[in-house]
């Protein structure tokens, strides 16, 4: 019968299987599964990082209808402290924003045989998921504390946020020097 060989099981598992390795890919392998869990937690962290900066972003734009209004002739010039703090909101929720975009291309270690000839890949995979964890509770952090909050609250807490905002920083710091094999 035509097409037999389409369901001829064993040749065709054995075809996929060379073509898997072939691809550096067997989705039966411990890191296989740690490289997909790494790429998930990172896309879940950045995330709860776009919703912060969301929140920065709509407590500066209220910031700045309510305090920044359009000129008039009798007041052409807006309050510079108003502006000042107007800027500070904007720059955190940019910071929030390009730390978001950092964590996306986060590389993971690569899947090839040099890598798995010299670098044991499980415990780099396995140690990058414990920084990870960490990333993900600074993350939520961060959005639990803008979440909601309005200009005011955030311009008191500015400092904290800027030194949570450093603290994720050094964590992604840390988890490069974890990649690169120095940590």
């Amino acid at each position: 019968m035509p097409g037999d060989s389409f369901y001829d099981a064993g040749a065709l598992k054995q075809t996929a299987i060379n073509l898997f390795y072939g691809w550096g890919y067997n989705f039966y392998r411990t890191e296989n599964l740690l490289r997909a869990d790494d790429q998930l937690v990172r896309s879940k962290a950045a995330s709860l990082l776009g919703y912060a900066a969301t929140s920065v972003g709509e407590a500066e734009s209220a910031y700045r209808r309510e305090n920044l209004p359009p000129p008039t002739r009798a007041k052409p010039f807006p309050d510079a402290e108003a502006v000042a703090s107007a800027q500070r909101l904007e720059r955190l929720g940019r910071e929030i924003r390009s730390i978001e975009l950092l964590l996306q291309q986060q590389p993971v270690p690569e899947n090839d045989r040099m890598t798995q000839r010299y670098r044991k890949e499980a415990p780099t995979l396995q140690r990058l998921i414990e920084s990870d964890m960490q990333l993900v509770g600074q993350c939520e952090l961060l959005r639990s504390l803008v979440s909601s909050q309005d200009s005011t609250a955030l311009l008191k807490d500015l400092a904290e946020l800027e030194s949570g905002v450093e603290a994720i920083h050094a964590t992604l710091r840390q988890r490069e020097a974890i990649l690169l094999g120095s940590a």
